[in-house]
C-alpha cells in the first residue's frame, strides 16, 4: 500500500467522540465527494460518489453513528478497468445538520480537514519527496480549506490544475504538522523516521562531497607547485635560490602528494604548514614571473 493509502487507512478507522465532529468530517466528504438533492416533497437526499472503499466506509459509518437512518450502497463495476465505483445514499430532514454543519471549533476543524482528505486528498511517498495536496472543484471551496489549513499556523497554498483547484503542502515539516492537525499519529511517526534517514544520509553526502572537494582542491594545488617548481629548475635552476625555498621545492618534487602540514616535517630544518605554504607561494610567483619574462 502506497503511503497516501496508509494515511487514508488510518483515518477511515478514526471515530471522533463528539457529534459535532462528525457532522464536521461528513459535510466535507458531502462537499468534496458528493451533493444535496431536495425530492418534490421537499426531503433532503445526501448522496456520496466515490472510488475508495476506505471512503465509502467512513461515509456509510459516520451516517450510521451519527444519524441511524437507512443508508443504502450501491457498488458498480468497470469490467473494463477492473475498478469498482461506490455510491451511498440517504434521505431524511435530519441531513440538513449536516448541510448547515458550522465548522469553528477546533476539533471540528481537525475533523473537517481529516474528511477533505479522504475524500479528494494524497501524498507523494516522503522518501521521494514531499508533496500533500487535497483537490477541490470549487475554487471556494478550495479557499475555505486552505484558510482552515492555515488557521493551525500552517502556509498551505491554492494552484490551479485543468478545472480542479489543489491546495497543497511541499515542506516536510508543514506536512508532519497536518498530519498531526488530521491525527494521523501512526503516519506522522512514519514520515518523521523517513525524514530522520534523509537528513542522515544528505548529511553523510555533504560530508563526502565537502572532503571529495578539499581533497581534489589539495591534489590540484599538489600539481600546480611541482608544475612551477619543475619550471623554475628547467630555466634557472635552483642553485641560485634561498635554502629554503630550494629545501622545499625538492621536498614537494620528492613528496608531490604530501599535505603541507606533512611536508614541512620532512625537511631538514621542519617548519609549520603556514611557513610551507608560504615558500611555495614565493616559488609560484617567481615562475609566474619567469613565464612573463
Amino acid at each position: 500500500m502506497s503511503f497516501s493509502g496508509n494515511i487514508k487507512e488510518e483515518l477511515a478507522g478514526h471515530q471522533a467522540k463528539a457529534r459535532h465532529c462528525n457532522l464536521a468530517e461528513l459535510s466535507a466528504l458531502v462537499e468534496m465527494a458528493g451533493a444535496f438533492r431536495e425530492t418534490e416533497s421537499g426531503v433532503c437526499r445526501l448522496a456520496i460518489h466515490t472510488e475508495n472503499l476506505r471512503v465509502a466506509r467512513k461515509g456509510f459509518t459516520l451516517l450510521q453513528k451519527t444519524f441511524n437512518i437507512r443508508t443504502d450502497i450501491v457498488v458498480r463495476r468497470n469490467t473494463v478497468k477492473g475498478s469498482s465505483s461506490y455510491h451511498i445514499y440517504a434521505r431524511g430532514e435530519e441531513l440538513l445538520a449536516v448541510r448547515q454543519a458550522i465548522v469553528q471549533a477546533v476539533c471540528c476543524k481537525r475533523a473537517y480537514i481529516r474528511g477533505a482528505f479522504l475524500a479528494s486528498g494524497s501524498m507523494s511517498d516522503p522518501s521521494k519527496s514531499y508533496h500533500f495536496e487535497i483537490v477541490c472543484e470549487k475554487e471556494r471551496q478550495a479557499e475555505h480549506l486552505k484558510e482552515m489549513i492555515n488557521s493551525f499556523g500552517l502556509d498551505a497554498k491554492i494552484v490551479k490544475r485543468k478545472k480542479a483547484y489543489v491546495v497543497y503542502l511541499k515542506e516536510g515539516e508543514q506536512i508532519v504538522d497536518i498530519l498531526n492537525v488530521m491525527e494521523a499519529h501512526k503516519a506522522l511517526m512514519e514520515l518523521e523516521n523517513v525524514r530522520i534517514l534523509k537528513e542522515m544520509r544528505n548529511s553523510v553526502n555533504r560530508k563526502v562531497n565537502c572532503e571529495t572537494a578539499n581533497i581534489n582542491k589539495t591534489v590540484s594545488a599538489a600539481v600546480k607547485q611541482k608544475e612551477d617548481i619543475i619550471y623554475i629548475r628547467d630555466t634557472v635552476g635552483f642553485e641560485k635560490l634561498p635554502e629554503g625555498l630550494k629545501e622545499v621545492a625538492l621536498a614537494r618534487l620528492q613528496y608531490p602528494e604530501a599535505p603541507l602540514k606533512e611536508l614541512g616535517k620532512l625537511l631538514l630544518h621542519p617548519v609549520g604548514k603556514s611557513g610551507v605554504n608560504h615558500r611555495l607561494r614565493k616559488l609560484s610567483e617567481m615562475a609566474e614571473k619567469l613565464r612573463e619574462q
